[in-house]
């Protein structure tokens, strides 16, 4: 109770401050936990830890198997031991659970390994969030930053005084900075400045959101527009060019181009170009040529046909005196 009144009294000190120098006073926060969640470093180095973290739990449940079957067997052969043995057996298995009780509070403890290699981790991004946190107060007149996720309680705070996502984007800024030559440098810098600018004016954030909306609709209606326009040019080509084909081979008694087949066997391909020719000219020689092998060509399909139905009628018969005998035999 005590810190939250000293608290309220020095809010209201820097408030009459601010108020008397003719401004409002300007309060923001940050949640550690969602700015250590979103910086890669931080998460790589935290899936490493939690793997070795599993791996000391493993060793744990391992050694408490392992005492488990030594309790059993002294149960189990405890009739059969002389005193100085069942002490020895018993003295054994405390070691191993002092063993085990050790081996856990190196680890878990509250000085344990997983301990002191979490704050070592956190270290390093905390350093980055408090300079991130003095520059961004410095430039934009905070008067005001607090730790939502530290031991002061917040009752409630508003989503808009919450400058997490500035911290975690001002400590990536510095980690491509270093990266960057002094051209793309420059380019950063005129890129971040207007990240920062829309942070303060959301309108215009919003608005910048919508042209950029706009534009991509109608970058999509014209690239279809045009799509369009192509497809239309194309079918109108294709059909100049199949009407120009067929009133030359109209014209000299051959096959248009667009309807020859290279796929099929010169024997189909022969058969079609005199059917063509037929259709071109019924009167020609080459047509009553087509006619009368195409004649020829059913006569023989229909003979086949025909002794195909003969044979197949014989062997069905066949067939039905050969079960008509088995049926005799068998009665």
């Amino acid at each position: 109770m005590k810190k939250y009144f000293a608290i309220s009294i020095l809010l209201l000190f820097f408030g009459y401050n601010a108020l008397a120098q003719g401004r409002g006073v300007k309060i923001g926060y940050i949640d550690m936990e969602y700015i250590l969640q979103n910086v890669p470093d931080y998460t790589e180095a935290k899936n490493q830890l939690e793997q070795k973290a599993e791996k000391w739990k493993q060793d744990i449940e391992a050694k408490k198997v392992e005492i488990a079957k030594l309790k059993d067997a002294l149960r189990t052969e405890r009739a059969l031991l002389t005193k100085e043995l069942i002490e020895e057996r018993e003295e054994e298995i405390k070691f191993q659970e002092n063993e085990l009780i050790e081996f856990q509070q190196k680890k878990f403890g509250p000085n344990g390994d997983l301990i002191t290699q979490k704050a070592v981790l956190v270290k390093p991004i905390q350093d980055q969030v408090f300079t991130a946190v003095q520059d961004i107060a410095e430039l934009k007149k905070y008067d005001f930053i607090f730790d939502k996720s530290s031991d002061l309680t917040m009752l409630f705070s508003a989503k808009r005084h919450d400058i997490s996502d500035q911290v975690i984007r001002a400590i990536t800024r510095a980690e491509r900075r270093e990266q960057l030559s002094k051209k793309e440098l420059k380019e950063q810098e005129k890129k971040e400045y207007q990240e920062d600018v829309e942070d303060e004016n959301p309108a215009l954030a919003a608005r910048k959101k919508a042209l950029e909306e706009k534009k991509a609709a109608r970058d999509k209606m014209m690239e279809d527009r045009k799509l369009a326009a192509e497809a239309k040019k194309k079918e109108a080509d294709d059909k100049r060019k199949a009407a120009a084909e067929a009133r030359e081979a109209k014209k000299n008694g051959t096959v248009p181009a667009s309807d020859k087949s290279t796929d099929k066997p010169a024997g189909e391909t022969a058969k079609t170009v005199s059917d063509s020719t037929a259709t071109a000219n019924p009167n020609s020689k080459e047509a009553k040529a087509a006619a009368r092998a195409k004649l020829i060509e059913d006569r023989k399909k229909a003979l086949e046909d025909k002794k195909k139905k003969i044979l197949e009628d014989r062997e069905a018969a066949k067939k039905a005196k050969e079960d008509k005998k088995t049926e005799t035999k068998t009665e």
